[in-house]
């Protein structure tokens, strides 16, 4: 273990679908969930942190705006739900091809391929050193995964949810900073600002629930290497949102 001791010891990691897809923004890259995986392995097995991942969708099914015209919202909502699931099963098999114990737990249940969303067992599996994985959001249509993953910190007691981006925007910034190059960026920033100021972290719900619940988010560009270990021994990396 490392001597070097993080300022969170259980987190809620939140990668976007995208992220997961690498340069191409859709389908799944392999080269990107080994490095992803590699970073969760650090924290767990160099930082001692305990690691919780709530993944989208976003790759393979964008919701609302990807689904086909007309069709009914929670439909569509649904099929989202199931491409968490196939960027779990992915993230998983990264995770333990590199040797590191993982469980997918999953709000709709699927059995056969993983375990059901039970919150006393997802926190044993994080006290044992396994990495859980949080599929298929909070199960229910019209929630986004960026309120599944605050739920889930809430629920399993993690100190922070970590959002990773995949647009090479490495924090939040005034603007859109791919458009307007006067755009500065926030080290940190309030919950009420970021709603107020309506600018692009997480939806309004979650960025809510997070600020009534105490818990900090850090957004951050995963295409940068060692980003969460820079962000766990407290570097100046993206943007907190507390």
């Amino acid at each position: 273990m490392s001597g070097e001791s993080p300022r969170w010891k259980r987190i809620v990691f939140k990668p976007s679908g995208e992220a997961l897809a690498g340069p191409s923004g859709s389908g799944l890259d392999g080269p990107t969930l080994e490095s992803t995986a590699q970073e969760i392995i650090d924290l767990r097995q160099n930082l001692d942190v305990d690691v919780a991942v709530v993944v989208g969708g976003g790759n393979f099914w964008r919701g609302r705006t990807g689904s086909l015209d007309g069709m009914d919202a929670t439909q569509s909502d649904h099929i989202g739900m199931l491409g968490t699931v196939m960027n779990a099963l992915a993230l998983q098999d990264a995770l333990e091809r590199l040797g590191q114990n993982t469980r997918v737990q999953s709000a709709i249940e699927m059995p056969r391929i993983c375990e059901a969303y039970i919150r006393r067992r997802a926190v044993r599996h994080l006290e044992k050193g396994r990495v859980v994985i949080f599929a298929a959001g909070t199960g229910n249509p019209f929630f986004t995964t960026d309120t599944a993953a605050a739920l889930r910190a809430a629920e399993i007691e993690a100190e922070v949810v970590i959002k990773g981006t995949h647009s090479g925007v490495d924090g939040v910034y005034t603007a859109d900073p791919r458009s307007d190059a006067s755009a500065t960026k926030y080290d940190e920033i309030s919950y009420l600002e970021v709603m107020t100021k309506n600018l692009k972290v997480m939806d309004a719900t979650a960025i809510a629930f997070c600020r009534d619940n105490g818990i900090p988010i850090v957004v951050f560009d995963m295409s940068k290497p060692n980003s969460l270990r820079n962000i766990l021994l407290g570097s100046s990396e993206g943007t907190i949102v507390h």
